[in-house]
């Protein structure tokens, strides 16, 4: 990938020399393993910048769990040793090679593919089409977080059933980023959610966060199997989707409760256990599961310009219209990255680490 010539860590300067070399930073991994262990803040030497290629600057990258799996070495894809962390974020281009058309100094922009970016540093030079152009009206945060979850929840929500206003949505990891945008999306198109979390201390004001973003119901996993589901579903009709970022007995519960024929599809596994479909969902209800990586789906329609960029414009009015906002964020500056390494891998994360250049 084009992508991967901007890890270079040795190549002559070219261009953007000019930059102090404190401006020429990286967080780097010689060896995978626990990321706030392997994880270094380098200076680094940026590439020339070819005909076909952009300088940028980096202006915020979130810190993702598929950034910490490729670390640790257990991801689908790994980059070649040694790599920059970070999968997503937003930069502005500073500077465009002679041959560059579709983007210009000054434009803010995203990486295509969800592999092998290596955001977190503070400049780098990438080819012209492993980056799209996104509007700099809109939040940074909103922006730095835009290629991952967003569009993560836009294909689930588009691509697996028929849905339409007044149907209902089951999903667990509601509090998850992809469960924030699930649940912004569908309640901008009428759909009802329901959020499933873990129970914790602080679960009611989670609840009313969530439901501030338009969360139709907020329960517990516990409640899953309790006689409350059969009162919900005298206000609400039983799910059509259901979304599985967790794996486990959690992904079992959710196809309970789906209506027959339907669909759960699976996103993630963060409880790392395989998930079980019981023989009576498969018989009687005739359930489909199935799977689904935004990664594979961006290089599926690589070719596909029109998909990709109606996908990103779509999911930018719905931020101009403050109806998709950026999960909670904390900012942590780029040299205390250890510190948002250590709050990224802690468990009942209310926020997410986005490092700010």
């Amino acid at each position: 990938m084009a992508l991967v010539r901007a890890a270079c860590l040795h190549t002559k300067v070219a261009r953007g020399a000019g930059l102090p070399a404190k401006a020429r930073a990286g967080l780097v991994y010689r060896k995978h393993g626990d990321p706030a262990q392997v994880v270094q803040l380098e200076d680094m030497v940026l590439p020339s910048i070819g005909s076909k290629d952009v300088l940028v600057e980096i202006l915020a990258a979130p810190i993702n769990p598929s950034d910490i799996n490729m670390i640790q070495g257990t991801y689908a894809i790994l980059p070649d040793l040694p790599a920059v962390g970070g999968n997503e974020g937003v930069a502005k281009v500073v500077e465009v090679g002679s041959q560059v058309q579709s983007l210009k100094t000054g434009d803010w922009v995203i990486p295509r593919d969800a592999g092998l970016a290596g955001m977190w540093r503070t400049v780098a030079v990438f080819s012209e089409k492993d980056l799209i152009s996104v509007p700099n009206d809109i939040p940074l945060l909103s922006a730095a977080s835009l290629g991952v979850n967003p569009c993560t929840a836009f294909r689930m929500l588009n691509d697996f059933e028929d849905l339409k206003p007044g149907d209902s949505v089951i999903q667990n990891a509601a509090n998850s980023g992809v469960g924030q945008a699930v649940i912004q999306i569908a309640a901008s198109r009428g759909i009802n959610t329901i959020n499933v979390v873990r129970d914790r201390p602080e679960f009611t004001q989670l609840s009313d966060r969530l439901k501030a973003m338009g969360a139709s119901h907020v329960i517990k996993e516990t409640t899953l199997r309790q006689p409350e589901m059969k009162e919900l579903f005298k206000t609400c009709p039983r799910p059509k989707l259901a979304l599985n970022g967790v794996g486990g007995k959690s992904a079992t519960e959710l196809l309970r409760h789906l209506e027959i024929g339907r669909t759960m599809v699976t996103y993630g596994g963060m409880a790392k256990q395989p998930v079980t479909v019981p023989v009576s969902s498969l018989i009687f209800k005739d359930v489909k599961v199935r799977g689904f990586w935004v990664t594979q789906w961006k290089r599926d329609h690589a070719h596909n310009e029109g998909a990709f960029r109606g996908m990103v414009d779509e999911l930018c009015t719905l931020i101009r219209q403050a109806k998709l906002t950026a999960p909670a964020c904390s900012e942590v500056n780029l040299r205390d990255y250890r510190q948002a390494l250590e709050a990224a891998m802690q468990p009942f994360i209310s926020a997410k680490q986005v490092l700010v250049m």
